[in-house]
């Protein structure tokens, strides 16, 4: 589902920037940070941090310094969660808008 109509983001783009990697995103600005765009309305910020707690479960509010979950994002970006460079045309064509980068997807 489309949670962010400026950036074309969906719940699955943001469960997939808290969970995947060793590194996970602590603040709605660190998940926009980790999918390559930034904060526009800021409508979607509370579905959001809805879904870092849902994700993340009881790491979400506090971590402990044995949980990987533990470190803040900086610098980290989760190239190619939103990359179709190894779809085909057909694919790209029946995908959902946020599954794809425009910017792939048109060339």
């Amino acid at each position: 589902m489309i949670i962010c109509s400026c950036n074309v983001l969906s719940d699955h783009d943001v469960r997939n920037a808290v969970t995947v990697g060793d590194r996970i995103p602590r603040t709605a600005g660190q998940v926009y940070g980790c999918l390559g765009c930034s904060a526009q309305c800021g409508r979607c910020a509370r579905t959001i941090r809805q879904i870092m707690t849902e994700a993340l479960g009881p790491c979400a509010k506090a971590c402990c310094d044995g949980c990987p979950h533990s470190h803040a994002h900086e610098g980290h970006r989760h190239e190619g969660l939103r990359n179709a460079a190894a779809a085909t045309p057909d694919q790209v064509a029946a995908a959902q808008p946020a599954e794809f980068d425009f910017q792939i997807a048109a060339a």
